[in-house]
């Protein structure tokens, strides 16, 4: 057996192996579905863009009325709001001068499929999902919105 001297090496070993194990077809769908996966995971990484798509669970929002919990500048939110766009996980659309935010339903299905592919993880039950992102974030009435700017 093959001993790796480097941390680095082992763990380009283990990236493949995953990379191999979870792969169900070589090619250049499955290259795309990485890239939308990562999006969608590192627009979920953030608090700010969290606590906007719990906002968005109830009701289509203007970018104003989205901006307005947080403190920071309406650049910095409509910089977390391309993020999410470029994820797929929200949409825009403007009407007359205002631009409306609209959460996507479907947007986490892929990531969904890929976590069952685990076996560990159950099937994202949306309700349920709800009612953790109420918990994390009580909403803005509450004061405990976070308040970070984009990278």
């Amino acid at each position: 057996m093959r001993s790796f001297g480097t941390r680095n090496a082992a763990s380009s070993l283990f990236n493949l192996s995953v990379k191999r194990a979870f792969a169900p077809a070589p090619g250049a769908l499955w290259e795309g579905m990485t890239q939308d996966l990562d999006q969608v995971f590192a627009a979920l990484a953030d608090p700010t863009r969290r606590a906007i798509l719990a906002m968005l669970l109830e009701d289509d929002m203007a970018v104003t009325d989205v901006a307005e919990p947080f403190e920071m500048s309406l650049v910095a939110i409509s910089k977390h709001l391309g993020v999410l766009m470029a994820a797929g996980l929200i949409s825009q659309e403007k009407r007359g001068r205002v631009k409306w935010c609209k959460l996507e339903p479907d947007a986490l299905r892929d990531a969904s499929i890929w976590m069952q592919g685990f076996g560990q993880f159950e099937p994202v039950n949306l309700d349920a999902f709800e009612r953790f992102l109420e918990s994390e974030f009580p909403g803005p009435a509450s004061g405990n919105s976070p308040g970070r700017d984009p990278e």
